[in-house]
């Protein structure tokens, strides 16, 4: 049976106080009884003292015992019980009515002593108070003299043995508890560090999309700006009119785009239509600004992609296209996306100078003067959907980039609401 720690304290503490009480009232009746006897005063007051203050003290070694259960050692309590046993046998040598104190002796036998010492102990006190009145009045003592005693003397031992097991099982469920509170604490300590390792993680995560959708709308809205600005300065006066144009449109969808990627909203150029419409009308914007020939080409069925399929190919188009127009010098540029039965790929090959793709992958980690921030954004975006990117490139022979993601991932992944998000 489970008993609160609290209680088995309590418990525990009132059989002590009992003990002593018992102690003290065996005390005084033997007392009582040798006084009536005849017993020399002074003798007796003087043993009674010693066994009194050698009880007492044990009395407090006993509490820190209690509380502290490491303390102490264990031979201590077995040699203050001989003393005080030795105090005993001098005041039943004054007074064999000092032989009820016996009882007290067998149970502080059974806490204080190990059961193979115990039992010596037990006996020879047996044997005291069986010889002490055969000695005091010059008769053998009956067989109740003995049997009684002896009762008395197992029933003590099992009495003491009893509460000794209470005693450890209190120290056990304290220790059980304090381990609780312990784990508890630590569990506690754990989950703040958890949930601060969350909130750092969507901290991280929110500031890895922003940085990439920065740089895929805006950062590109405002070099299309800058680029058609220069155009203007050194256009006539028809040709400036456009470009303002232009440029007042591209203004005016950059700052569309700014307040969806705040809201964390789809790209603007995916409402209402699809991921080719979007592609399409992106490349004549770029055809228009630049000059270079665009040409794109759909194959298979696209109406049923994910959102976050779109973006992140939408995201990897726009980046290679920046590329075309900041970089490379190109006359002609071709985007094909391909859907097959597992994946859909997005090609983007230009004629333009090309690059060393090759040194650039090796460089641009630890370079980022390079730039390239834009592919490396597009791959990890890609490669959480369970895609990637592939960028094949020489100097003065173009370039072509790949963008892929499995549609399989794609859809256990995200889901498609065929109703709210058909095209």
């Amino acid at each position: 049976m489970l008993v609160h720690p609290a209680r088995a304290g309590r418990v525990v503490s009132s059989m002590t106080a009992v003990q002593h009480v018992l102690f003290a009232l065996l005390l005084v009746i033997g007392l009582v009884r040798a006084v009536q006897d005849g017993a020399a005063t002074v003798p007796l007051l003087l043993a009674t003292l010693a066994l009194v203050g050698w009880y007492a003290a044990g009395a407090r070694l006993g509490r820190r015992a209690q509380d502290q259960p490491s303390a102490p050692r264990p031979a201590l309590g077995a040699w203050f019980l001989l003393g005080l046993a030795l105090v005993w046998v001098a005041l039943v040598l004054i007074s064999h009515e000092l032989v009820w104190l016996a009882f007290s002796l067998w149970l502080l036998a059974g806490h204080l002593m190990t059961t193979r010492v115990a039992l010596p102990f037990s006996l020879a006190v047996l044997g005291v108070v069986v010889a002490a009145p055969w000695h005091a009045l010059g008769a053998p003592p009956g067989a109740a003299g003995i049997i009684g005693p002896a009762v008395g003397a197992a029933f003590a031992l099992a009495l003491s043995r009893g509460q000794q097991r209470l005693v450890r099982e209190n120290i056990e469920r304290r220790r059980l508890v304090e381990s609780l509170v312990r784990a508890q604490a630590e569990s506690e300590l754990l989950h703040a560090e958890l949930a601060s390792a969350q909130r750092e993680s969507g901290i991280l995560a929110e500031r890895t999309r922003l940085s990439r959708d920065i740089h895929d709308t805006l950062a590109q809205g405002f070099s299309s700006i800058l680029l058609l600005a220069r155009a203007g300065a050194v256009a006539d006066a028809d040709r400036r009119a456009e470009l303002l144009a232009q440029i007042e449109a591209t203004a005016s969808d950059n700052l569309v785009e700014a307040r969806r990627v705040v809201g964390a909203l789809a790209p603007q150029q995916l409402e209402g239509s699809g991921l080719a419409s979007a592609l399409r009308r992106i490349l004549d914007a770029q055809a228009d600004e630049t000059g270079v020939a665009t040409e794109l080409r759909v194959e298979g069925d696209l109406a049923s992609l994910p959102t976050v399929v779109e973006v992140a190919l939408l995201r990897a188009a726009q980046g290679a296209l920046a590329n075309v127009r900041e970089h490379s010098a190109a006359r002609h540029v071709v985007v094909t996306l391909t859907e097959s039965d597992d994946s859909v790929r997005l090609d983007v090959v230009d004629d333009g100078r090309g690059f060393d793709a090759a040194a650039w992958a090796r460089a641009a980690p630890s370079a980022p003067e390079l730039g390239g921030y834009g592919l490396r954004s597009s791959r990890a975006r890609l490669r959480e959907l369970g895609g990637g990117l592939e960028i094949e490139s020489q100097a003065g022979s173009g370039t072509a980039l790949s963008a892929y993601v499995p549609l399989t991932q794609a859809f256990s992944s995200h889901p498609v609401d065929h109703e709210e998000d058909h095209r």
